[in-house]
């Protein structure tokens, strides 16, 4: 199987991430995508390739003209106004309580802040999405990353792999968050139909729901997004991921949320895994997109559920068996010692080799939160 892998990656290289008002080491660093390098290098079954450049209009294709522009420039902005940070997050945010009893234009016709931390609120989800120095920069290759892991399938290859990161699926049209700046698996989705017209299937299998997956295609009836993620009434992104969540107009029935409790191990995960492709294989289409998240592993510091390594074998095993070409791109998982052998275990099973556990695992052990 190819890899799609870049170092670009390492420019977005946050220390500190803020929960629940706290500073805390950050989860989403470097570190994630080098143990899966590394673990998928020393097996021989995987070939690392570079991802060539794409360009700004897939973005545009789903991502608001003024995200790309914001993001461009929130650290020169930050650098300018002399914040003295080493990352940049917003501390205000336009919620909708702020204009309750106004008019729809009050909260919709505001002029954009011009400060940059106003800016981060405008554009932003939460306050544990900090921007660095090569955020924009790691977050463009991300996107170049999936580009050429769908050229890949395009091109003839019956599943690649895309190590995307930052991640993507909290990004939603015209909003960054949950450690995610532009929308890969949606960009990715985009580009497929509109190199091929036909209908794309994305399964989301991180722990949180993609609530920015879901928004951009809310209304779309060409793209079917299934998600599997922990109850939204327990963890992130809390608002969004509700199984009553099924698309509106054109995209009525093409939304698919399977919420689950805190504590789902490897049957029921699997049971719910197969309700998603169920759903999937009764849609046309011949190209699936892959949310591939490792945070549903058991030991996730923030995941919540409890899915083990054999369990990932068997997962990438039957969303192949849907005979479907896949498209698979990297989303979380954060408990970094086993992150190169969940991802051996996942992708091995996708392209139907036994699993064999290895010592490619790596790096620090981290606590649950």
């Amino acid at each position: 199987m190819k890899v799609v892998h870049t170092d670009r990656h390492r420019g977005h290289a946050p220390t500190v991430e803020t929960y629940l008002g706290l500073p805390e080491p950050a989860n989403e660093v470097p570190q994630r995508a080098e143990i899966i390098a590394a673990a998928l290098t020393a097996d021989d079954g995987f070939e690392l390739v570079e991802p060539t450049s794409h360009g700004e209009a897939p973005i545009l294709a789903v991502h608001d003209a003024g995200l790309l522009r914001f993001l461009a420039e929130a650290w020169p902005a930050a650098e300018s106004q002399r914040l003295k940070r080493d990352f940049l997050v917003a501390d205000t945010y336009p919620v909708r309580a702020m204009f309750e009893g106004m008019s729809d234009s009050m909260a919709t016709a505001r002029p954009e802040p011009i400060d940059a931390g106003g800016r981060a609120g405008w554009w932003g989800l939460d306050s544990g999405n900090p921007i660095t120095a090569g955020t924009y920069d790691a977050s463009r290759a991300a996107v170049d990353v999936a580009l050429t892991t769908v050229d890949l399938v395009l091109g003839g290859e019956t599943a690649a792999y895309g190590l995307c990161r930052p991640p993507g699926h909290h990004a939603a049209r015209a909003m960054a968050g949950g450690y995610c700046f532009f929308n890969n698996a949606a960009v990715a989705a985009e580009a497929i139909v509109a190199a091929t017209g036909e209908r794309v299937a994305i399964l989301d299998v991180d722990v949180h729901h993609g609530n920015g997956t879901q928004q951009i295609f809310w209304r779309r009836g060409d793209v079917f997004y299934a998600s599997l993620h922990v109850d939204p009434r327990q963890r992130y992104p809390f608002f969004l991921g509700h199984s009553d969540e099924t698309g509106e107009g054109a995209g009525a029935g093409e939304n698919l949320n399977l919420p689950l409790p805190e504590g789902t191990g490897d049957e029921a995960y699997l049971a719910a895994i197969d309700r998603a492709l169920e759903a999937i294989a009764a849609r046309p289409g011949s190209i699936v997109v892959v949310s591939l998240g490792f945070d549903t592993y058991e030991l996730d510091p923030i995941g919540g559920l409890s899915v083990t390594t054999p369990a990932y074998h068997e997962i990438g095993r039957r969303v192949a068996a849907l005979g479907r070409r896949l498209v698979i791109l990297q989303e979380g998982g954060y408990h970094r010692p086993s992150l190169g052998e969940n991802a051996r275990a996942w992708l091995r099973g996708a392209v139907g080799r036994p699993f064999e556990p290895g010592s490619w695992a790596s790096g620090d052990t981290i606590a649950r939160r």
